[in-house]
């Protein structure tokens, strides 16, 4: 078992959020390097062999560019908020078509406080949105054991924040889903507390999160044509 993230790393991404500038980040980017992307970088390699028994179509890409880490700078072109840095780092778990077409990700979040893991698709364009609305139509009990069961359930919460206030036109009133459709995003995530993401054991607890998010991220896939 292997510790990737300490203490320093929160330490690091608090003291971004109160100094959210370029010249305290550049001064301190060694720290960044240390104690948050080159541990998230070694967390993505070893989570390789983890994915790949859960699905050979995604990928665990540890590369700093163009791979699995989002960004730390924030695209401030179009935002009020001109803060130049996030003051968390998420990593992405892509499928190999994610160029092609919308694809769901695994997603890890590290934030003081904050963290969590998850899985899904945010905010897909129109057509492929309609498209997995007509599809949970179509196959209401694969969506039941996907996203609906128990142990999935206690588990994992359906991102409730990005909904339309009423259900989209076109589908049944009285669909036994009618609610999820409301969805913009069809999301699932649950917190991970501080001390687990700072653990000795946190590959093996997202390893698990990865096969138990499988068959959500496998309807998904199934509703857009994709391999999982």
């Amino acid at each position: 078992m292997t510790r990737y993230f300490t203490d320093h790393t929160f330490r690091f991404l608090r003291a971004l959020a109160r100094h959210n500038e370029r010249a305290w980040f550049h001064a301190h980017k060694q720290d960044y390097d240390t104690h948050v992307r080159d541990p998230l970088q070694r967390l993505l390699t070893d989570l390789q062999p983890d994915l790949a028994a859960v699905s050979l179509h995604f990928r665990a890409d540890p590369r700093a560019v163009g791979g699995s880490l989002y960004r730390i700078q924030r695209d401030t072109r179009f935002a009020n908020d001109k803060s130049p840095y996030k003051t968390w780092q998420g990593a992405r778990l892509f499928h190999a078509r994610r160029q092609e077409l919308a694809t769901p990700l695994y997603y890890l979040h590290v934030q003081p406080g904050g963290c969590f893991v998850g899985a899904g698709i945010w905010r897909p364009e129109s057509p492929a949105l309609r498209t997995l609305r007509q599809f949970i139509v179509d196959n209401p009990a694969g969506w039941q054991a996907a996203a609906h069961a128990p142990a999935f359930r206690r588990r994992y919460t359906l991102d409730d924040e990005d909904r339309l206030v009423r259900p989209p036109r076109g589908f049944p009133a009285d669909f036994a889903f009618i609610d999820d459709l409301r969805h913009r995003s069809f999301v699932a995530w649950r917190p991970l507390d501080d001390d687990t993401v700072t653990g000795p054991r946190l590959r093996q607890v997202l390893a698990k999160d990865l096969r138990d998010l499988a068959p959500f991220v496998d309807y998904l896939c199934a509703a857009l044509d994709l391999e999982f």
